[in-house]
């Protein structure tokens, strides 16, 4: 047995924030040329693995069985990848407390969590075959990237332990239609410093593009800025949006108060990482 097909025990998932996201041009291979600046929550998925008799999946919690078919799950395509394109003996439990299609980089998060309980923490070229978000995802730490995302670079990690709120209107919006519905308008690079410096003075320039095809997320916002938060913006391509706050007891005011306003939506309440 490979020392992969012995892998046992559980990592999180961790939810997945652009403090910033700006998209430059539109390349010739379809995709776009980006600058952002990922950072994680301390929560997010769970994901566990022990040794078994043939694969299985298995998805469970609030959206479980959201993420499509078993054979499609990034999880099973990270596996699949670290064992030369076979299946191995082991059995994952997925525990989805992230919204699909939410801008969260939860099949991400999960793929990283699944590289990293397989012994496959640090291939960055595994993490890159299975997604742009795939390489932030690994170490779970604030990190600037470029490109399509997956060029990565370190940056100072001064919004650790920052609250941070999430919330998502459980209104899914793919990636595709957003990044289509991009004015192609270069708003200029992303700032340089800090990741607080960046937090503060970026942008994420598919929250026009996206309010347009999902206009809920306008009605996030303008709560959220009610709320003296540092920022609030969307993450990635959303639905989900987020706030920053100094003070934990100030967000979980915020997100009582938003609970008993919005019942309907889906909330997640931490600090970053």
């Amino acid at each position: 047995m490979s020392r992969y097909a012995a892998a046992r025990g559980a990592d999180t998932g961790y939810a997945k924030i652009n403090l910033a996201l700006h998209v430059r041009r539109r390349r010739n291979d379809g995709y776009h040329d980006l600058e952002t600046l990922f950072a994680f929550l301390d929560a997010g998925d769970r994901l566990s693995c022990e040794p078994h008799h043939g694969f299985a999946l298995e998805s469970a919690g609030r959206f479980g069985g959201d993420d499509g078919p078993v054979e499609d799950n990034l999880v099973t395509r990270a596996a699949r990848l670290v064992h030369g394109g076979v299946l191995p003996d082991l059995r994952f439990t997925l525990s989805k407390s992230l919204p699909v299609a939410a801008g969260l980089g939860g099949g991400s998060a999960d793929a990283a969590a699944a590289l990293r309980l397989m012994g496959a923490g640090d291939r960055h070229d595994f993490a890159a075959t299975l997604g742009a978000d795939v390489p932030a995802c690994l170490a779970s730490v604030p990190v600037i990237g470029r490109g399509t995302g997956t060029a990565l670079e370190p940056v100072a990690n001064d919004v650790e332990g920052l609250a941070c709120l999430l919330i998502n209107p459980l209104v899914p919006l793919p990636t595709g239609p957003v990044f289509k519905a991009w004015d192609r308008v270069d708003r200029g690079a992303m700032p340089e410093g800090s990741a607080r410096t960046i937090m503060l003075a970026g942008r994420n320039d598919l929250e026009a593009p996206a309010i347009g095809l999902c206009p809920v997320i306008a009605d996030v916002l303008d709560w959220l800025a009610t709320t003296n938060p540092l920022v609030a913006r969307m993450s990635g391509s959303g639905a989900s949006c987020f706030a920053i706050y100094e003070d934990y007891d100030q967000a979980a005011v915020v997100e009582a108060r938003l609970r008993d306003q919005a019942p309907h939506w889906w909330m997640m309440l931490g600090r970053l990482r």
